[in-house]
């Protein structure tokens, strides 16, 4: 009976660290998610959406000149026509996607 209730114990605890690790996304599946369509894939938007939103490539020296705070404040708020992602992100989520997309400043 207790070998039953240990294998019932740690099939639980399997259960329930691969619900926890499946609502915990990394700042690379974010971005992927919420961001890639209008930043590009490696911070480089598509020539089209850059015109129409007048969003520039992580490269741009006006970028790269932002801080991580100020990214996360943009990202949180929204600025002219990006979108704020308050409450539609979790403030991990959004500090994680601004590190992922800070790899592309360079």
């Amino acid at each position: 009976m207790s070998k039953t209730i240990r294998n019932y114990a740690a099939l639980a605890a399997v259960i329930l660290m691969s619900g926890v690790m499946g609502f915990a996304q990394t700042g690379e599946a974010t971005y992927k998610a919420k961001c890639q369509s209008c930043h590009g894939a490696d911070g480089t938007p598509n020539p089209g959406i850059a015109k129409m939103m007048g969003v520039k490539p992580a490269s741009d020296a006006t970028v790269k000149a932002h801080s991580a705070d100020e990214m996360i404040a943009t990202t949180t708020n929204g600025k002219n026509k990006m979108p704020a992602f308050k409450g539609k992100l979790s403030d991990d989520e959004i500090k994680s996607s601004v590190e992922y997309f800070r790899t592309f400043v360079k």
